[in-house]
């Protein structure tokens, strides 16, 4: 019989083996505590098979942007579950019980990054967020379609960083869905470590700014890879971390210096927004190629209701809603959403629906960046009233897409 429980300060050791099992990591006792300090400030719950441990999740007390508001968001994470209970319920109990915590505490939605995509669709969370991976040719001069904006670059000593950049992120954050609260604990853990955690041939982390006040940023670190096919010959790789920038023209002025740095062969970034700039005012897209594209942050919607009246909307929309939704029955039914500039109204109908939908493709599509006409196309919603997805579209838009690197 499994019991789920909060898991005690003196059990957070037993938790981190148990996720090193699970993860294939064994890492140094410098990155253990730092997953100590981090799982301390945490939500901790686990399941238990008698006093063993065999289960763990955690969740972060985030906040969350949405569009036009900030919402309290559990961020869940160090999600585990011992290869002897796999298929046993483990994972279905502690999510419902996570789901339940989320409901009693009034957190509208919770979110995850998601090891194995095919989980977490049935515990009702949808991709909410793309993250696109690219790589710049910086062995030639950055081909821009634009002019770089002309103020000063300067290099900024990572002990001062948190104090310059923590503010501008926290005034830009609310602009783009999907971006959580940063303290300056989380600065210096998370992006100014002196090791990367995932690769340890990268240097130490390079803050560069754009202007006085502040016009935009980048954090990056390189490293020497041998070039494939060419023994003994190699190239300096640029791993651009964040870059965050007021205009087109002061991004276009921090990935021209970035693709100009001595001995950089390759720049690369991963996870950029869907609809970065660069990607239309480079020249040349030959130069700078997306390489990847994939699912990054997914959303939870625990109370479709508080979610829905808490965003901003961009158009009048007058629908009704089916939802599905077995893990949180107070969110299934039929509902008439009344939304516009001035808020939003969800109340309960017996009316036939315009839109049916699964809750994990409301959340997907809750912070604007998954078209529902997409989902009608895919068959994954159900358009009752022609033209209904399209109006939903409407006042779901938002000026730039949902996107975060808080991968956590």
């Amino acid at each position: 019989m499994l019991d789920i429980r909060e898991v005690p300060e003196d059990g957070i050791d037993a938790a981190l083996e148990l996720a090193y099992l699970v993860f294939h990591d064994r890492p140094e006792e410098q990155v253990r505590e730092r997953h100590r300090e981090l799982l301390r400030g945490c939500d901790r719950l686990g399941a238990y098979d008698g006093t063993t441990l065999v289960g763990f999740l955690a969740a972060h007390p985030f906040r969350l942007s949405v569009p036009g508001a900030d919402l309290p968001c559990p961020g869940l994470t160090f999600v585990a579950v011992a290869p002897t209970h796999r298929r046993r319920g483990v994972l279905t109990a502690m999510m419902a019980a996570r789901l339940d915590r989320a409901v009693r505490d009034e957190h509208p939605v919770a979110a995850l990054w998601a090891s194995e995509t095919a989980i977490y669709g049935r515990f009702g969370f949808g991709a909410a967020t793309q993250g696109v991976g690219v790589e710049i040719d910086a062995t030639r001069p950055l081909a821009l379609r634009i002019t770089p904006d002309p103020r000063p670059l300067r290099l900024v000593a990572p002990d001062e960083a948190p104090a310059l950049l923590g503010p501008y992120f926290e005034r830009t954050r609310t602009l783009r869905a999907g971006r959580t609260l940063r303290d300056e604990a989380r600065w210096r853990a998370d992006w100014l470590a002196e090791q990367d955690e995932e690769d340890d041939e990268l240097g130490p982390p390079r803050i560069l700014a754009l202007g006085d006040p502040l016009a935009g940023y980048a954090v990056y670190r390189s490293k020497t890879e041998d070039l494939p096919g060419a023994p003994g010959r190699s190239r300096g790789v640029v791993q651009v971390h964040e870059l965050e920038a007021d205009t087109p023209a002061a991004a276009a002025a921090l990935w021209q210096c970035l693709t100009a740095l001595d001995l950089a062969g390759t720049v690369r970034a991963w996870g950029r927004p869907a609809d970065d700039p660069l990607l239309l005012f480079a020249a040349d897209r030959d130069q700078v190629r997306a390489t990847e594209q994939f699912p990054a942050l997914w959303v939870r919607l625990v109370d479709v209701r508080a979610a829905l009246a808490a965003r901003s909307w961009a158009a009048p929309v007058e629908l009704v809603l089916e939802v599905r939704d077995d893990r949180l029955p107070a969110n299934a039914g039929r509902f008439r959403l009344k939304a516009g500039p001035d808020g939003a109204a969800y109340e309960p109908v017996h009316e036939a629906p315009d839109l049916v939908f699964d809750v994990r493709d409301l959340a997907a599509c809750y912070l604007g960046g998954t078209p529902v006409g997409a989902l009608v196309r895919a068959g994954l919603v159900d358009e009752h009233t022609p033209g209904a997805a399209e109006w939903f579209d409407a006042a779901l838009r938002t000026g730039l897409l949902p996107h975060t690197l808080d991968e956590f």
